[in-house]
């Protein structure tokens, strides 16, 4: 099923390779690419890097719009971000998938049912299955119907206050661990 990610077995932490030419590549997808994906990219890479993985998996954001072409990080984003401790990048360029960065790109996160489905419509055949729903990797949440993917949507905290924007950080940081944990398991199939 479109959207759906792999079902994983919990745990963190396996000894993995890292990879010398070619990282993994990671790319969160929101609309505008200045509130959910990069909140998601700043932590997964959090994660990856407490793993030991900062060098065999690289993590970017990206939007689905180019709506919000050159703007930073929301600074409602920033301010949660902060708040839990992350650092913040120096510069954050918003701006729409680009054609090398899906050719680069292992694992397309969108964070909603509207941005996967932007997303299939740029991408090559041989790309779509590579991207999964961010919160598809929850396994406390149950596998959508086809159709009804918008079930498991990352919240949109644009239109809201910090209440949105703290519900947006703690839904993307739940995920974030069985996320990587997938990631270590692909990297481990490429020996």
């Amino acid at each position: 099923m479109r959207g759906a990610a792999p079902r994983i077995p919990k745990g963190k932490g396996r000894a993995v390779k890292k990879h010398e030419a070619h990282p993994y590549t990671v790319m969160t997808v929101c609309t505008g690419n200045i509130c959910r994906s990069p909140m998601g990219e700043i932590i997964l890479r959090h994660e990856f890097e407490q793993r030991g993985l900062g060098d065999a998996v690289r993590v970017e954001s990206s939007g689905v719009s180019d709506e919000e072409y050159g703007n930073p990080i929301d600074p409602r984003a920033v301010k949660v971000l902060r708040e839990r401790g992350y650092a913040i990048p120096a510069k954050h360029f918003a701006h729409r998938i680009t054609r090398n960065e899906i050719a680069d790109t292992d694992l397309f996160l969108p964070m909603t049912a509207s941005h996967m489905n932007a997303l299939l419509h740029m991408l090559p055949l041989s790309k779509r299955s590579e991207v999964h729903m961010y919160r598809s990797f929850d396994p406390d949440l149950p596998d959508p119907q086809p159709g009804y993917e918008s079930e498991i949507d990352l919240v949109d905290p644009w239109y809201g206050g910090p209440r949105e924007f703290e519900t947006a950080i703690d839904q993307i940081e739940a995920v974030a661990p069985y996320i990587a944990d997938y990631v270590e398991q692909q990297l481990e199939a490429r020996g």
